[in-house]
């Protein structure tokens, strides 16, 4: 059984990492939205309802979730650095994977931590819980919007 001392350089790393990653999302998130108000203004000053109807917010919604997707295989290359740095895993590869498979809670990859980050696993878990809620709760936001412009353009 591991001391304290032996988790504790474990959680401490997950909470930096936890940081880190909600961090970067939240900025690429803002990033995502005002490129996205940017991008309606000037199409709508030049009167083009490209973004407006179904068409334009399928192509809207598909790109966000896109960004999102690289975001979040973004956060999983972290952990997977530090696992490697860490000694916690063997290979980048073992790492990546470990770390994607943790991420998304899937849990299935048969790969394992070394003893005193295992922690970590549990923690970048919850981190992917936290990071998928953030982008559910933007795309929907956005999707919101996009259908509030739409219901208002046709009435």
């Amino acid at each position: 059984m591991h001391g304290w001392g032996a988790w504790g350089a474990s959680w401490t790393w997950s909470l930096v990492l936890i940081a880190v990653t909600i961090a970067l999302h939240v900025i690429a998130v803002v990033l995502i939205g005002s490129g996205i108000e940017k991008v309606r203004g000037r199409l709508l000053r030049r009167g083009s309802t490209y973004l407006d109807g179904m068409t334009g917010s399928i192509v809207v919604i598909v790109a966000i979730a896109l960004l999102l997707a690289f975001m979040h295989g973004v956060e999983c290359m972290i952990w997977a650095v530090v696992y490697v740095r860490l000694g916690a895993l063997p290979s980048p590869a073992d790492a990546v994977l470990y770390s994607v498979d943790s991420m998304t809670t899937r849990g299935a990859s048969g790969l394992a931590l070394a003893g005193q980050w295992r922690l970590m696993g549990a923690a970048e878990a919850g981190d992917g819980m936290l990071l998928f809620g953030l982008s559910t709760a933007f795309l929907f936001y956005v999707m919101l919007r996009l259908w509030k412009t739409d219901v208002r353009l046709d009435g």
